[in-house]
């Protein structure tokens, strides 16, 4: 498994996305990837600016979109307020998003 691998995690119900976001960027795009050292994150440029919840609600369009998904199969369950967020893609399995991310 390579780094960039471990940025998605199988879960009962689909899996989870370990993604960090730059809000208020000229347009919405993944960009690359980020790595602390501690865990990788998908690296995402979001042109919404983060203000009452707008560049949330970006990043859910943007992925659902990109996945294929409804906007209520994903869901943000840590880091509404950070920068640094985990992302539950409901219904689809880690090999699809490895996949669609061409990891």
């Amino acid at each position: 498994m390579t780094a960039a691998e471990g940025l998605v995690r199988e879960r009962a119900d689909g899996c989870s996305l370990a993604v960090r976001v730059q809000p208020g960027a000229r347009r919405t795009a993944i960009t690359g990837f980020y790595d602390d050292g501690q865990q990788p994150q998908l690296k995402i440029a979001l042109k919404a600016p983060p203000i009452e919840g707008r560049a949330n609600e970006a990043l859910i369009a943007f992925l659902a979109e990109f996945f294929g998904l409804t906007r209520s199969a994903v869901t943000i369950a840590h880091g509404e307020t950070g920068r640094s967020k985990l992302v539950l893609l409901a219904g689809v399995k880690k090999t699809d998003a490895l996949i669609r991310l061409s990891l």
